[in-house]
């Protein structure tokens, strides 16, 4: 069957984050994509079952099965190609592609809410050293923490065990942003998904976006998650949508033999 390596929310390879897509003609067995993802080690790969019509598309990190992703789902459209509706863990997600080697793709927009008693800004703070923490917020999957400024979201080494033990999937460190044409920057950590650092996590602007959004009192915005390996993503804010906006490039295409 055929796979593809690609960098998304990039047009640079080598650059951006990494995502397996795996084309299928049948249903995969779960143990068996679980086995692939671990193989290939990337955060997220992606498997579509090929065929006219929605496609049923799911993500596996190296060690587990989620219920969306941003970065492999738009890797998925850009191996696809055109207008694409799929059928995931996560909902219904459709994307497109543009000239330019854009692709766009319409998410859930997750509103951030109080974080719980249990995800306090001391705890936040112990995970983060070097971190002012302005607000803590939850969403739907991950934990939102709000930095004073893009310095300390640039420069943070978390404790990953201390991460590990807050209940989410990601724990999100943002802050407005500091260069021009960039509202608003990010990192993204989540060990207890497998991933020590996702490089550019598109799910995570879906909870990015509402939030900066409010915050600017603007719909469209330009964020960059800044890992080692950094990435834009465009975002637009549609009511209880978000349409997620990159570039992507393919490094590798060929065959999965096993």
């Amino acid at each position: 069957m055929r796979l593809f390596i690609v960098d998304a929310f990039t047009d640079t390879a080598f650059a951006g984050n990494q995502a397996g897509v795996v084309l299928l003609d049948a249903p995969g067995d779960p143990v068996w994509m679980q086995s692939v993802a671990t193989e290939l080690g990337y955060s997220e790969t992606a498997f579509v079952e090929r065929g006219d019509g929605p496609k049923n598309l799911r993500w596996f990190t190296p060690a587990i099965e989620v219920d969306l992703c941003g970065h492999a789902t738009l890797a998925t459209g850009h191996v696809l190609g055109g207008a694409q509706v799929f059928h995931t863990r996560g909902g219904e997600l459709r994307t497109w592609t543009e000239d330019g080697g854009w692709v766009r793709m319409d998410f859930p927009a997750d509103p951030p809410a109080p974080p719980g008693e249990d995800v306090t800004p001391d705890v936040v703070a112990a995970a983060l050293p070097g971190v002012t923490v302005e607000a803590v917020l939850r969403g739907r999957y991950d934990v939102l923490v709000v930095a004073a400024d893009a310095a300390e979201v640039r420069a943070v080494r978390p404790d990953l065990d201390a991460v590990a033990g807050i209940d989410a999937r990601a724990l999100i460190v943002s802050a407005a942003g500091d260069k021009p044409g960039i509202d608003f920057v990010s990192r993204v950590f989540a060990p207890s998904a497998g991933i020590a650092e996702d490089p550019v996590t598109g799910s995570a602007h879906c909870l990015l976006s509402p939030y900066w959004s409010a915050r600017f009192g603007c719909e469209e915005l330009a964020g960059e998650q800044a890992s080692a390996r950094s990435g834009i993503v465009r975002v637009r804010l549609n009511g209880d949508r978000v349409t997620l906006a990159g570039q992507a490039v393919t490094v590798v295409e060929g065959e999965l033999l096993v």
